[in-house]
């Protein structure tokens, strides 16, 4: 199934969705930074993920279930082995898989990525992986916010079990949240601030009876955080009903930038959507950096996500992606060399991935040093 598939028709007014996000933030950015508000000592809370890592975690794909074609679950598995050889290059990379693919998978790794016996069906790690959080005194644990297939729209048998496994070999407690979702869905500047889509969390086929005021606070207890911008999002037109992290990223403290078309289609619902989150955004104190859409893509498929903020910060780097359009590939490169200054931005073609609906940063788990 694909991640994206879009459909020609217009979504709720502008007006209406921006009040709504509104009435969602505790406090604007401004307003937090004259309270000094930071995550304590002692208090479980899930880093930025700009902060040192000890590793990175991936999956590898395996299920021709979930993909239907072995040729295309060959890309994916070929285009997962180059992020992480990549990532490789500046930080460990552990690829969880099941002992029996550990040979097929060894063929397209380098020797800097290490293989833990633990089974997977598909890639997207950030999803199905451990949201590690810190005390900032040594301690870690996994802050478990249960996967469940976007909401039962894919197999994940074993997907559904990787946070748990993971903490399980790393000896961390696994600290439920009551929530069901996907770390993909929520973004969150390591000071206090989240921000997410009300599609991809109050939504009855991730958290039935729960309403908006009981996610928020379980996501702000699970990250350690004690603000939340909303924005309304997309339901029911893709498979994640519309993950944040594909549109906008924090950057630091109050500051994120927000990947937006030039030319934007007011037909399509995700289009709308992203305008409707940028200027949530801005409005509640929210300084944005915008990158424009690639016009120029090897890929046309209405269904291809062709995101620049779903890039991945790791140790003295950001891997990103680029989609053949030297323009807006160079822009977005030199946005990311400002915004994480000290930093190498290594550039790759991850086709398959936004043929799925995702990109890198969706493939990816940070093990934040303790």
């Amino acid at each position: 199934m694909q991640r994206r598939s879009v459909l020609a028709q217009m979504i709720g007014g502008l007006g209406a969705g921006l009040t709504a996000g509104l009435a969602g933030v505790k406090a604007t950015t401004a307003e937090a930074a004259e309270q000094g508000t930071e995550q304590h000592a002692g208090a479980w809370y899930v880093p930025a993920e700009e902060v040192p890592h000890e590793l990175t975690f991936m999956q590898f794909p395996v299920a021709l279930s979930v993909y239907g074609d072995r040729w295309f679950l060959q890309q994916a598995q070929t285009t997962i082995a180059e992020i992480a050889n990549t990532i490789a290059e500046f930080e460990p990379v552990v690829m969880l898989a099941a002992a029996g693919d550990h040979a097929s998978a060894r063929q397209l790794l380098s020797d800097k990525v290490t293989l833990w016996d633990i089974p997977t069906e598909d890639l997207w790690c950030r999803d199905s992986g451990p949201i590690v959080a810190v005390d900032g005194t040594g301690g870690r644990a996994v802050q478990h916010i249960q996967f469940n297939g976007w909401g039962g729209k894919q197999r994940h048998r074993r997907d559904g079990r990787v946070a748990e496994r993971v903490a399980e070999r790393l000896g961390l407690p696994l600290l439920p949240t009551g929530l069901v979702g996907e770390a993909g869905g929520v973004e969150q500047d390591g000071h206090g601030l989240l921000c997410a889509h009300e599609s991809s969390w109050v939504i009855s086929n991730r958290n039935p009876g729960m309403h908006r005021d009981q996610v928020e606070a379980a996501l702000l207890a699970a990250y350690g955080a004690d603000r939340m911008i909303w924005a309304p999002g997309v339901k029911g037109q893709d498979i994640t009903d519309y993950h944040i992290d594909s549109l906008m990223r924090f950057t630091g403290p109050g500051r994120g930038l927000i990947n937006l078309p030039e030319e934007p289609d007011f037909d399509d619902p995700f289009h709308i959507s992203a305008f409707e989150t940028h200027d949530i955004l801005q409005a509640a104190g929210v300084a944005l950096e915008v990158i424009s859409e690639p016009n120029v893509r090897r890929v046309q498929s209405l269904d291809f996500v062709a995101s620049y903020a779903n890039y991945y910060v790791c140790n003295g780097a950001v891997i990103a992606a680029e989609f053949g359009d030297r323009e807006t590939d160079a822009a977005a490169e030199r946005a990311l060399r400002r915004l994480y200054p000290g930093r190498d931005v290594v550039m790759l073609n991850v086709d398959p991935l936004g043929e799925l609906g995702g990109g890198i940063h969706c493939a990816t788990h940070e093990l934040p040093s303790g």
